[in-house]
């Protein structure tokens, strides 16, 4: 029976004192805790925060090793997610399943330091540069798992400031650095089979992580059906937007200041979609076969939720127009085949690689914790 330190977070009962000066945080289980925190410099209220587990509950995955394609398909099943992350022709793949039990990798890619987050309860994965100019000063910041959650999402925190940052939007919120914001490293969510295809070269992370047990197996076991909701003690189900269901899934866009999201079950029937959003033309894939990881204990028996990414549809100063076509997508300019990552394989354009956008595969409720004022996207709407 595989062992996780945090199993399931709304069971964990740790019994000891608060730290004098922090006593506006919700702390149902009187969990102890240390901070070094300066929380007169913040930017949202201490009431926000839920200390749901100890600091440190969650192993953090620091300078980790990977392996290439052959071991990683012995490791990893072909349908599960991973965050794909390409810089300078260097790929790599950080399985949700892996990060579901650490949430947090601090790496090096490319020479750039990164940090690859994945909140369970958000299904939130998000990939930021450590490197931040706050204040005309420079940094280079290593993160851990606070133990806290706001608005049911995970709250990070750096080791170098222990300034306290929101995991879904990478903004600095109580510390030293409040009111900073990291910069999104675009990343893509795949399968392990969809990430090989493209990267025959890349590496996976590797499971030897000295975690005994392993992984592979969801303490979060139907999380996100369809018909549920979000953990009760970590939401003020009051102020849930009812537009769509809690659980469904959302693709994210941003430009200019503004949002706009794109269910699952809107893109999944559309197979792809051509959108254009304050001046910022888009286009989404759909792939089936990348499973859930919140859905079965066995995720290898999870239901499936498929694959979907999104890019920039404007390429060498053309914009396309995309149609699917089985597994594969074409674009009517040219007439050029493209796979789940936006990659041409065959055609005119073959070799070409549309630019990822920043977004990743939220939860609805959380997303819309957040952003509030974001647009839906309508399964009748065409795109402009």
């Amino acid at each position: 029976m595989i062992r996780y330190t945090f199993l399931l977070l709304v069971l964990l009962l740790v019994a000891g004192p608060s730290q004098k000066g922090f006593a506006q945080l919700k702390n149902p289980r009187n969990i102890p805790y240390h901070w070094k925190t300066d929380t007169t410099n913040r930017t949202v209220k201490l009431s926000e925060f839920t200390v749901a587990v100890p600091k440190g509950a969650f192993p953090v995955l620091n300078t980790p090793t990977f392996i290439g394609a052959e071991k990683g398909r012995q490791a990893y099943f072909r349908h599960e997610p991973v965050i794909s992350l390409a810089i300078d022709g260097q790929a790599r793949a950080y399985p949700l399943n892996v990060l579901t039990v650490h949430e947090i990798a601090n790496d090096t890619l490319a020479g750039i330091p990164i940090l690859v987050t994945y909140c369970p309860l958000c299904n939130a994965s998000v990939v930021y540069d450590r490197r931040l100019n706050h204040k005309g000063q420079e940094r280079l910041l290593t993160f851990g798992v606070s133990g806290m959650l706001r608005h049911s999402d995970m709250v990070m925190y750096d080791l170098q400031t222990e300034t306290w940052w929101q995991q879904l939007m990478g903004h600095a919120l109580v510390g030293k650095l409040a009111g900073a914001e990291l910069k999104v490293i675009p990343s893509l969510v795949i399968s392990v089979e969809e990430f090989f295809q493209r990267y025959p070269n890349g590496q996976i992370l590797s499971p030897q992580t000295g975690l005994a047990g392993g992984y592979g197996q969801n303490p979060y076991i139907g999380y996100d059906d369809l018909k549920g909701s979000p953990y009760d003690a970590f939401i003020d189900k009051a102020k849930e937007d009812k537009r769509l269901p809690p659980m469904e899934r959302v693709v994210d866009v941003e430009s200019k200041g503004n949002r706009k999201i794109y269910p699952f079950s809107v893109i999944e029937k559309k197979g792809v979609i051509n959108d254009t959003f304050h001046n910022k033309h888009i286009v989404i894939f759909y792939k089936s076969g990348t499973v859930s990881v919140l859905d079965e204990r066995d995720i290898s028996k999870s239901r499936n939720v498929g694959s979907a990414t999104l890019f920039n549809a404007v390429l060498d100063g053309k914009k396309l127009t995309f149609l699917k076509k089985g597994d594969q997508f074409t674009d009517q300019e040219t007439g050029s085949t493209w796979d789940i990552t936006g990659r041409s394989i065959a055609g005119p354009m073959k070799g070409k690689q549309l630019r990822v956008e920043p977004h990743s595969n939220h939860l609805a409720f959380a997303w819309l914790a957040f952003y509030p004022e974001s647009e839906i996207y309508k399964e009748n709407e065409k795109g402009k």
